[in-house]
């Protein structure tokens, strides 16, 4: 072996790892354990950067640090916590220690010596939780040296001898323990000394008062950091014989998962575990003394189990001949009479009864009970053991209902479809935020060129733009209508109002080979729903009758008052009640049943790619449920399609909408609206619609900012996006509310019904503009908020 070869086995041999640099900060030699630290294989280090072992974080950092540290005299410095970078991109705790050295007439070469601090943090962190431990616990936790002299005082000593810890640390243990048991003590921490451990015994101890008092005490041996005996911990809890004797026996009782009452020959309570205040929900002060049947109206079973004590091998059956009944105090039922009815929950098991129970509060829930025998001291006792049975009960219901469940092929149905469309209408509310935000730029920005081009090329290029963006709004709200996700604004309608309304429009799309027949009822009662969305089950369900009709036919709607009876409401999951009917018949091609059972399905669709997106009848199927009516089909191949949409009566009266304003009405008039909206472009768009409007608008990207705004100017009309990252619209609305009560405020969003929605449904003091909106929309919602009543 060459000589210059033995410094490279040396560094390979170091315990640490050792990396070795110039002065521009690449690596010339590192060893062995430098490449295991920082996870390279051996030799990869040489002739990278020492930067590249340092996080990106503080790497920046990291090239003037060392400039610095050369630059001067640069002398050693000692075990400087720092923190490395794996290759793996892992980070860790590291101790580095720097020297640097310049040889004659050569660059400066600068050595670290760094050490993985990882386990040292580790266990610091756990002495310091030991000693948090120690100090926090309630008993006396005391460590002496060899020679008994007093190292440690936690606060449970000093609460327990009464001494601080300031006047004994240094004194021997020996000030309390009393004369008659120093000797014992002795032999005991001789026995430790040894290498044992003594556990819990019973003891005395002397107070600061010159005070006797029964402790039990585990003393274990105390070692340093190498595992030598250095001395002696002692754990002392202060006890009596009877409160050790109870504490044993309750431990035992409120380990017991049933509940346990002990009831005397009087027939009162004398003892209980945790599990019977639970049940019970009275406090274990409470329950103790309380007469039985204030607990158990029903009485016991008889007693058929007895735990047998003492030399007594007979249990004590009441029931045996000569055997006086345990009765209640004052009461002449017999605690054990036995009752007609009397279930055992097993029937293989004759030692339980069901019986009934009474919580605080007069509730009661049914439980089972066995009894068994107890000779005391102060007479026979009877144990009572009382389990609740609710859950079997509920569980043997559930099992009931499951398997009638298994046998209806209908509802099993229905609740995967219910399955699928609410993993839809997740899918639906993620998106749908964000794409009515880019629909309503796209909307609007198309808006402003077919206005100012008007007759130009350019405008008929955005008119496209504009249909484009128009269809994705309608494809979002489809999508969120069927999910049952869309904001309503249900109120008290007339049914005939919608289908007349709908029947005119109809008219001029549907084409000249299809014959539309509307017939309504008088005196129709009313139904609180959504106008908009009724229209759009209309229209979708006359598109499909339509396109099942392509040579041509007849389309028939009409409408009357049905009353849903027993049979009819348990066939349909409906309620029993008054219900308005709205019938769609069709003469078209008709459905085979396998089209019918996957007719509202998501995207189910039986039209060629490219002509429909199948979710005209999902969406039928949202709505309309929604509203909490139902949706039937009924068809036949060749014949035709009946849908038969039912939908809940209302007592309230149906009102009229009012005329629309003019655009003079609707002009802002110099009203200041504060617009706060996280999407800079619909941000933009929104202000520039405004201001050609008529207002004063001033903006803001975040909930921040609009509070320092609003404080700052007075504001007519608060115009928010609901979902905001930071802030929600909501809780900046209140924010304004509390320095500006008079603030209207308008919520504009593309899918706020987690935040401002109860059961999907809007408040009526809630006002929101949906996006995407176009210019006239945002107009009108402005102009009506500001007409509002305050």
């Amino acid at each position: 072996m060459e000589f210059r070869e033995i410094p490279g086995l040396l560094l390979d041999t170091a315990p640490d790892a050792i990396v070795v640099s110039r002065s521009d900060g690449t690596i010339t030699l590192a060893n062995r354990r430098a490449h295991d630290m920082f996870g390279y294989p051996a030799g990869e280090l040489v002739g990278r950067a020492v930067d590249d072992l340092v996080p990106e974080d503080a790497r920046s950092r990291h090239p003037a640090r060392r400039s610095a540290y050369l630059a001067g005299d640069h002398p050693p410095l000692r075990r400087l916590p720092l923190r490395g970078l794996r290759r793996d991109g892992s980070v860790f705790p590291v101790e580095i220690s720097l020297s640097a050295v310049t040889p004659a007439g050569s660059e400066t070469y600068v050595t670290s010596v760094l050490r993985d601090d990882t386990a040292q943090r580790e266990a610091a962190r756990t002495r310091a939780l030991l000693a948090s431990v120690v100090q926090s616990s309630h008993d006396a936790i005391v460590t002496t040296d060899l020679d008994g002299v007093v190292l440690s005082w936690n606060p449970g000593a000093e609460m327990l001898y009464g001494y601080p810890a300031a006047d004994m640390i240094g004194r021997t243990v020996d000030v309390i323990i009393p004369d008659d048991r120093r000797s014992d003590e002795e032999q005991i921490r001789m026995l430790v000394r040894l290498g044992g451990r003594v556990d819990r015994y019973r003891s005395t101890r002397l107070t600061a008062k010159n005070e006797q008092i029964s402790v039990s005490t585990l003393i274990s041996p105390l070692l340093d950091e190498r595992g030598n005996m250095i001395g002696t911990t002692t754990i002392t809890r202060d006890i009596s014989d009877r409160e050790r004797a109870e504490a044993r026996v309750q431990a035992i009782l409120d380990a017991a998962p049933d509940a346990m009452l002990g009831v005397a020959e009087s027939g009162e309570v004398v003892l209980v575990n945790a599990e019977a205040e639970r049940l019970f929900d009275h406090p274990r002060y409470d329950l103790l003394h309380m007469p039985l049947p204030m607990l158990l109206p029903d009485g016991l079973p008889p007693v058929s189990a007895v735990l047998r004590t003492g030399s007594d091998s007979t249990p004590l059956d009441t029931e045996r001949a000569g055997d006086t009944p345990l009765r209640t105090g004052g009461d002449s039922t017999p605690l054990d009479t036995e009752r007609a009815g009397d279930t055992p929950a097993d029937s293989g098991d004759q030692r339980w009864a069901t019986r009934r129970a009474l919580r605080r509060g007069g509730s009661e829930l049914p439980v089972d009970i066995a009894c068994s025998s107890l000779h005391t001291d102060s007479g026979v006792v009877i144990v009572v053991v009382v389990r609740d049975i609710t859950e079997r009960l509920a569980a043997e219901e559930e099992r009931r209902r499951l398997r009638e469940e298994a046998e209806r092929q209908r509802l099993e149905a229905r609740m995967q479809q219910a399955q699928r469309l609410e993993s839809l209408g997740q899918l639906a509310g993620g998106i749908a935020h964000d794409f009515n935000n880019l629909l309503a730029v796209i909307l609007n920005y198309a808006s402003f060129i077919i206005e100012d081009g008007t007759g130009t090329p350019s405008a008929a290029d955005a008119e496209q733009i504009a249909r484009a963006a128009r269809r994705g709004s309608d494809l979002t709200h489809q999508l969120l209508a069927f999910a049952r996700r869309e904001v309503i604004r249900p109120r008290p309608l007339n049914l005939n109002v919608v289908v007349t309304e709908v029947h005119q429009m109809l008219e001029r799309s549907l084409g000249e080979h299809i014959a539309l027949t509307v017939r309504t009822t008088a005196g129709l009662p009313s139904v609180m729903a959504d106008p908009g969305q009724l229209e759009q089950v209309l229209v979708n369900l006359a598109v499909n009758a339509r396109d099942a009709m392509p040579t041509g036919g007849r389309l028939t709607i009409d409408t009357a008052p049905v009353q849903v009876d027993a049979e009819y409401a348990a066939r349909l999951d409906l309620k029993i009640g008054s219900y308005v009917r709205l019938r769609v018949s069709d003469t078209g091609t008709g459905m085979p049943r396998e089209v019918i059972d996957k007719a509202f399905e998501p995207f189910f669709t039986t039209k060629p790619s490219g002509q429909g997106t199948g979710l005209g009848l999902a969406t039928v199927y949202g709505i309309i449920t929604q509203a909490g009516g139902t949706v039937q089909i009924y068809s036949e191949s060749g014949i035709g399609t009946t849908f038969t949409i039912l939908l809940p009566a209302t007592d309230m009266e149906a009102h009229e909408a009012s005329p629309e304003d003019s655009a003079e009405e609707l002009s802002g008039h110099g009203a200041t609206v504060l617009v706060v909206e996280d999407e800079a472009a619909l941000r933009e768009v929104t202000s520039r619609i405004l201001r050609r409007g008529g207002y004063t608008v001033l903006v803001a990207g975040s909930g921040e900012e609009a509070l320092r705004l609003a404080a700052e100017n007075a504001v007519d009309v608060l115009l928010t996006d609901v979902i905001m990252p930071g802030m929600l619209g909501r809780d900046l609305a209140s924010a304004v509310h509390r320095s500006s009560p008079g603030t209207k405020v308008l919520f504009m969003s593309g899918y706020a019904q987690p935040v401002l929605t109860t059961h999907g449904t809007l408040s009526a003091d809630v006002h929101l503009l949906e996006k995407p909106f176009t210019s006239a929309e945002l107009m009108r919602a402005l102009h009506d908020e500001l007409q509002a009543r305050p």
